[in-house]
Parts: C-alpha cells; sequence; structure tokens
C-alpha cells in the first residue's frame, strides 16, 4: 500500500505539472446512465475537464493515451453515505485514545481504497474533529489522492443519543465530542452556525437511535420535530442540505416532515413514512452494506449486548424499506455507510440493491450518478460525461447496464482529471 500511494502521488504530480491532454478510448461508453450506452468512443481530458466526446478512438498529437477500448467507461461512481476517517471494527473506547490528526491520516488510506474502487465522488457523514475537512481540502488541492469529498464534520445529536459518545465519564465525553449536541431549537440552530463556520458542507443529524452507538433508547425518534425544523431552516438559509441518520418510522416521518434532504439508512420505514419523504422531495439513501458489517460480527462477542440486541432487530428487515421506497417511487441514492464495512468494498451495494431492493442495474446506476449529483447538489460537477465537467470517469470490465456486478470489477480510474488506478 505505502509504495502505491508514494506512485500515484508521484503520477499526480507529473501531471499536474504538465498539464497533460488524456484521450481515454472506451469500448462502449455510458455519458448518462439514464441513456443508452454509445460504442466505441474517446473522452478528451484537457485541464482536468472533459473537452469533448468523440465518436470511435481518437488519438490526438500530444495526449496521453489510455486504452480502455476492452472496458465500459462511464461517470465516476458517488457514494452519498460514508465515513473515511474510521475502519470496521474499532471499539468505541478507541475514541478515548486516538487523536483526530490519526483519523485524518487513516482518512488518507481510506479514500485512496474509495478511489481504487471505482468512487470518484463521497459525501463524509460524520468525522472527529476537522479532520475530514482537512482530508478534504488535501485531496482537492491534489496533495495526496482520493475522491471528491462532501464532509459534514460531526453529526449533530441530542445529549446521550446516537452520534454522542456514551460509555465514559462526563468530563471525558465532554472533551471527546465538543458542539455535536443541542438541546432546544436556539441551541440546534446555534450549533448549525457553529459548524457551517468551521467549514461544514452539510449538515448531518441523528434523527433516531443507531445501532453500533452505546446508547440503550432504541431506534426511533430522538430530536423533537420543532428542533430538527431549526436545523433544517438554518442549514438552507446558509446553503447547506441535512442529511438524516434514521431508521425508526416515526423519525424518519419527523425528520421529513422538517425538511431535511435525505434520510439515511431508513431500516424500518413504513406506508406513512415513505409517503412523508416523497412528499418532502427528499431523498432515500439505503446504505444495505452497513449491515453486511453488523451480520458479520453478530454473536461472536464483538459488540456489547445492547448493539447485538440492535443489530439483530436490523437485520430482521434488512432491504426490505428499500423495496418498499421503490415501489413507492422514492427518489433512491446510492450511498453505502462504509466505515462500518470494510472501505473498498462500496461497489457491493449495487448487487443488494437488485437482489433486496427490487432495483434495476441501471436504476443502481442512475442512483450512484446522476441522482446522488442531484442529492448532492453537484449536479453541474459531475455525474455525467459531458463537455465542461470534471473528469471523474471510470472504466468496468462488463455491462453495468445490465449486470450490477460489474461496479466491482473496476479496471480504471480518474478522479478530478487525475489518474488513480490502472490495471
Amino acid at each position: 500500500m505505502y509504495k502505491s500511494l508514494l506512485t500515484i502521488v508521484a503520477l499526480l504530480a507529473s501531471a499536474s505539472a504538465s498539464a497533460q491532454t488524456y484521450a481515454i478510448q472506451a469500448g462502449r461508453l455510458i455519458v448518462d446512465a439514464a441513456q443508452p450506452a454509445r460504442g466505441p468512443s474517446t473522452v478528451i481530458v484537457e485541464n482536468k475537464r472533459i473537452a469533448r466526446v468523440l465518436d470511435g478512438f481518437v488519438a490526438p498529437a500530444g495526449a496521453t493515451v489510455v486504452d480502455q477500448r476492452g472496458r465500459t467507461v462511464m461517470p465516476g461512481l458517488i457514494d452519498a453515505h460514508v465515513h473515511l476517517t474510521g475502519d470496521p471494527g474499532t471499539p468505541f473506547w478507541r475514541d478515548a485514545i486516538d487523536s483526530n490528526e490519526l483519523a485524518a491520516i487513516v482518512g488518507v488510506k481510506n479514500a485512496l481504497l474509495t478511489a481504487r474502487s471505482g468512487f470518484t465522488t463521497v459525501r463524509d457523514l460524520g468525522a472527529p474533529g476537522n479532520s475530514s475537512f482537512a482530508l478534504r481540502d488535501a485531496i482537492r488541492d491534489g496533495i495526496v489522492p482520493g475522491p471528491r469529498v462532501i464532509a459534514s464534520g460531526r453529526a449533530l445529536s441530542i445529549v446521550g443519543g446516537h452520534g454522542d459518545v456514551t460509555g465514559f465519564r462526563p468530563e471525558v465525553n465532554a472533551a471527546l465530542a465538543p458542539g455535536g449536541t443541542c438541546t432546544g431549537a436556539d441551541q440546534c440552530a446555534e450549533r448549525v452556525r457553529e459548524w457551517a463556520k468551521r467549514g461544514s458542507d452539510l449538515i448531518k443529524i441523528t434523527s433516531t437511535g443507531g445501532v453500533l452507538s452505546q446508547q440503550s433508547r432504541g431506534l426511533e425518534g430522538h430530536f423533537d420535530p420543532a428542533e430538527i425544523r431549526a436545523i433544517t431552516s438554518t442549514a438552507h438559509r446558509l446553503g447547506l442540505k441535512v442529511a438524516a441518520h434514521a431508521h425508526g418510522a416515526r423519525g424518519i416521518e419527523d425528520a421529513a416532515r422538517a425538511g431535511v434532504d435525505s434520510i439515511d439508512h431508513g431500516t424500518f420505514a413504513d406506508a406513512a413514512a415513505l409517503q412523508a419523504v416523497k412528499a418532502s422531495g427528499g431523498w432515500f439513501v439505503p446504505t444495505l452494506m452497513a449491515f453486511t458489517g453488523v451480520r458479520d460480527r453478530l454473536g461472536k462477542n464483538i459488540f456489547t449486548p445492547v448493539v447485538e440486541a440492535k443489530g439483530r432487530q436490523a437485520m430482521e428487515v434488512w432491504g426490505r424499506a428499500l423495496a418498499a421506497a421503490h415501489r413507492a417511487g422514492v427518489k433512491i441514492a446510492f450511498g453505502t455507510d462504509s466505515g462500518v464495512f470494510e472501505h473498498g468494498r462500496n461497489a457491493e451495494e449495487a448487487e443488494l440493491m437488485v437482489r433486496l431492493g427490487g432495483m434495476t442495474p441501471r436504476e443502481v446506476l442512475v442512483s450512484a450518478t446522476t441522482g446522488a449529483a442531484e442529492l448532492l447538489g453537484i449536479a453541474s460537477e459531475t455525474g455525467t460525461l459531458a463537455a465542461g465537467k470534471s473528469a471523474d470517469m471510470i472504466a468496468v470490465d462488463g455491462d453495468p447496464l445490465g449486470d450490477a456486478t460489474a461496479l466491482t470489477r473496476v479496471g480504471y480510474v480518474m478522479a478530478q482529471g487525475r489518474p488513480v488506478a490502472m490495471k
């Protein structure tokens, strides 16, 4: 991994210094996941942006030719729910030992794994201190390789709820998670402004209980609806979207009616909750892969009894809410909750969305490109391969419009005009 990272950093530096022009030759080209694929084509990249898309195999003078004639070239994938600065299975008490600086360095490792697996944009929804902001900026400036990062910073939660550190003495808790909890509409609005000042690209709230935290108050709603309304209205005035971690049906309904932009997880969503999401115009981010991380650790004395019970409860309904959301016509954006499972496996979510959620491979691909780009507010920058957009593209073996597992067979990655991986 260390040698690989050095090689890629050197490649990035070389590409930046010479302002290379690239000609990516594709055997099959998906410009827009909602449209039919094109045949043999060439994507010309200049100054890290798509300059033009041409029919056939073209090799302009002076361009670096990237031969992907045996593969499908397509827009880079977007994961709308990741935690780059953490790894699965880390004991909760490590929060009291590890530094935020270490979290940022862990994020460098995981950002590379994520990019190499085909994800050129991610939405990071929860990290200690300013670690995700530092990672975001380092990738943006070409210091380290990785996907474009849209970062929330620490999630907002109720005192003692999911997202608030529990299990330690009160003075330790206060030191570990400053500025992460709020009580009452006024304080919740103030917290949004504080995180906006610190550099948040969006606000994340834990509107219900969570599976992997030590809190034992269940998986239903935590925030009062008035508190959520204060958060969303304040965030929207500041140009920030709001993502809501939400498992229980009534907590989902409260968050949707309060105007959050996405419901993430949505595990126990019922018809009323999904109708509220649809009526609000919000998005559903299913994170099915998160439950593989839970499933693989149940019954092995890894989780505390509190977490074990919640994990088993969630696994009983794995994927049902996505299937119901799909049938109801709720907008669906691709998201995995990587960090709960191993980074780099993000694309395995696609097969689960087909098998458990009843989606077609094309619908999954739309959710991971144009759909997620719309949710993140970056559709003008990425999600399709069009002149003027950021050069975010990957090449895969097979046809992802007909086979969702093709997304796990990535052979080439370019993120923001920088080559990240090639096999």
